[in-house]
């Protein structure tokens, strides 16, 4: 276990919060200089806070927090939970973010039933189906929600049906990765990474928008 750990900790939320004096500000960034396990850790802390500031906020459906909270242990939870917020403040809000935007998010898939895809000039539809014709190429992501997807050209991207069927024809190519989402926890994960993706954009995606 590294033993620098538990002091260095908590100079780093100090830091994180703008609650930090001069001279542990000194200390920490020569104690970060030489150490690269707790290097690593700040720079996840500082990701993460970046994380929070940048999402959208989310509001949990009413009575979420309170039904959740009824159903723990009274004493064991709050003492945790004060513990926890007393000694990792950020993880706790972190977890909090999460608990609410997961809410939000297992509803929104719940009540969203309505057909859409995203619009692109070379897509035909038939119906509920969204048909990439043969001989067509379709620049960039393609998501369909609550429909279904026939490939029989090429999309130059990701591919991602929600709530319905993808099509394969021998002609078919897709560059990107492709998946068909119908559980809510496919779901919930996929805007995990899609929420992700927009905050911290790979390199790969910078050179596209360049």
């Amino acid at each position: 276990m590294n033993t620098c750990q538990e002091p260095v900790i908590h100079l780093m939320h100090a830091y994180l919060d703008g609650d930090i004096s001069r001279q542990d500000e000194q200390m920490l960034q020569a104690h970060l200089a030489e150490c690269p396990h707790c290097r690593e850790m700040m720079d996840e802390l500082k990701m993460s806070a970046l994380f929070l500031k940048s999402a959208a906020p989310v509001n949990a459906p009413e009575g979420f927090v309170s039904g959740v909270m009824a159903r723990l242990p009274k004493e064991k939870s709050q003492a945790g939970f004060q513990r926890l917020l007393r000694r990792h403040p950020l993880v706790a809000a972190a977890a909090l973010f999460l608990m609410l935007m997961s809410a939000t998010l297992f509803s929104s898939y719940s009540n969203n039933q309505q057909f859409s895809f995203t619009k692109q000039p070379n897509l035909v539809i038939e119906g509920e189906t969204v048909v990439v014709p043969a001989g067509e190429v379709v620049k960039g992501d393609l998501v369909v929600r609550n429909g279904n997807l026939r490939i029989e050209g090429e999309v130059d991207g990701n591919v991602t049906v929600i709530r319905g069927s993808k099509y394969m024809a021998s002609t078919a190519v897709v560059t990107g990765t492709s998946e068909e989402i119908d559980k809510a926890f496919d779901w919930l994960w996929y805007k995990i990474k899609s929420t992700v993706k927009e905050v911290f954009p790979s390199s790969k995606d910078e050179k596209k928008e360049e």
